[in-house]
């Protein structure tokens, strides 16, 4: 596409949206006519009619968006402003993914720009959400990077693929999700104190005695006699319901599920209140009672959510450490410390719900949460080792032989069709005792194997993962760049096993 010059993107289908459009404007006229009639806002068909008129407003500045690129820049027009942005003020364009990884969702393709000072800016358009969008897409995107090689100094000439994986994607949400998440564990440690005095409170509470006042009542238990008119049980997660004979002491009570199933039309039962509040319902064959949050259960909530608030946090770790990694670069996978996480669930959740408000009274104590904390900061160490970024640079610099002998299957894959990958058949190459080839399975033998013509072969370079490699790719593996007899082909493989494959095909290459 070195010939390009000029690219104008316009919105896809424009018939539905210029059909919302029309919408729109029949929703405006009715709301008009309606107001004007009615002389009232607080009507069904006026709110309709300013419904579809807001419809039909957001479809307008969609048939409306155009983005245009030529020798000067790119060009945004919408709905209400118009922007320029020259060639000269570029660095970059990047593809933003979005639902990569959710297979319900179609994946949504972006193009963003990279500004010299710093900012980046995401175009309205070109937008790819369905596979048969995918070629025009990235046409459209050649067309631009093309435009911009001729007229301006871009820093590289791969356009990476950002998508929630690597690096140069945001962690606004994860910094938002772990203060929810914080702030709720706090709540709830806030709260233990107070669950402490109420369930103590509830405990030693006694029947209040002849001639208490209404107001000292609250403090003391008031039993009255009712009978039950009727149980009504819902399903698990719903409240289930116990109604009254002529509505005392009260019309209907919420109660669990097991409560309502208790009790039968008829049966005479003793209502107990304290605070002004029903606390146990008592009957012949069943008694219910409401369930009073003891501190332990506030402070193994607290604890949850806290460690729960864990997992935004090692991704946000994880795009702190990987910083300096180029945009487009796969980080390494949160998992590892999702088991530092669960780990630290084994002792600490036991240990908040048997000692919530006191924890450190006893040697015992002491010893529970020390050797916790020696168990997690050992986990800890062991997942900062295992997401540590690993360079290529090892790999690509081997020149030694091929250690043990005999056949040894590696699990590797190449990125593109080739006559010795058929329909990205392989998983697998087999090394040891005959020429490198490719197989669809992890051994013995080499049935359906098809082997590699290394000496057509040649290692161009070994690089981290990026997004634009695929999401079927482990993040922890690296890319071998090869030339194929002039095609470029791509090899996946773990790094030491990529290492052990490039010391079979270097050899040939030369």
């Amino acid at each position: 596409m070195n010939d390009v010059r000029e690219v104008i993107c316009g919105p896809r289908r424009r018939l539905p949206w210029w059909f919302l459009v029309g919408l729109g404007a029949a929703g405006a006229s009715l709301a008009a006519v309606r107001g004007a009639y009615r002389g009232t806002f607080l009507d069904a068909w006026l709110s309709i009619g300013v419904l579809l008129a807001l419809v039909g407003v957001l479809a307008l500045g969609m048939v409306t968006t155009r983005v245009s690129a030529d020798a000067y820049g790119v060009h945004c027009r919408t709905l209400l402003r118009r922007r320029s942005v020259p060639w000269g003020d570029i660095t970059g364009l990047r593809i933003l993914l979005k639902h990569e990884d959710n297979h319900r969702i179609p994946e949504v393709r972006r193009v963003g720009l990279v500004l010299r000072n710093g900012r980046r800016r995401l175009l309205p358009l070109p937008q790819c959400g369905l596979p048969d969008d995918r070629a025009e897409f990235d046409a459209v995107v050649n067309a631009l990077h093309a435009l911009h090689v001729r007229h301006g100094t871009p820093d590289s000439s791969h356009i990476p693929v950002i998508s929630r994986r690597t690096a140069g994607s945001s962690a606004s949400w994860a910094l938002v999700l772990c203060a929810l998440l914080l702030a709720g564990a706090g709540a709830a440690a806030w709260a233990v104190p107070d669950s402490t005095s109420y369930a103590r409170a509830w405990q030693s509470a006694v029947p209040c005695a002849a001639g208490t006042g209404a107001t000292e009542r609250r403090d003391c238990l008031t039993t009255v006699s009712a009978v039950i008119a009727k149980a009504e049980v819902h399903r698990p997660k719903q409240s289930s319901w116990l109604y009254f004979a002529d509505g005392r002491p009260l019309e209907r009570l919420a109660v669990s599920r097991e409560g309502a199933q208790g009790f039968r039309p008829g049966d005479g039962v003793e209502v107990t209140f304290w605070r002004d509040r029903v606390m146990k319902v008592s009957g012949a064959h069943h008694v219910w009672r409401e369930h009073v949050s003891a501190a332990g259960e506030m402070a193994v909530l607290a604890a949850a959510l806290a460690l729960t608030a864990g997992y935004p946090a090692a991704r946000v770790l994880l795009r702190l450490r990987g910083r300096r990694l180029p945009d487009g670069e796969v980080l390494p996978s949160a998992l590892p410390f999702v088991g530092v996480l669960v780990g630290t669930a084994l002792w600490l959740l036991p240990f908040c719900y048997r000692h919530p408000t006191d924890p450190f009274t006893s040697p015992a104590t002491i010893a529970w949460a020390a050797g916790g904390s020696a168990a997690t900061a050992g986990l800890f160490a062991l997942a900062w080792r295992a997401t540590r970024v690993r360079t290529p640079r090892a790999a690509a610099e081997s020149t030694g032989k091929a250690g043990a002998a005999g056949e040894v299957f590696v699990a590797a894959r190449f990125l593109e069709q080739t006559d010795y990958n058929p329909h990205f058949f392989g998983t697998h190459i087999v090394l040891g005792d005959g020429p490198p080839a490719v197989t669809p399975h992890s051994g013995p033998g080499r049935f359906a194997a098809k082997p590699i013509p290394v000496e057509r072969l040649t290692v161009k370079g070994v690089r981290r993962l990026r997004g634009s490699d695929g999401d079927t790719v482990p993040g922890d593996w690296h890319i071998a760049e090869l030339d194929d007899a002039g095609s470029p082909v791509r090899l996946a493989a773990a790094p030491d096993d990529l290492t052990r494959i490039i010391r079979e095909l270097r050899p040939a290459a030369g």
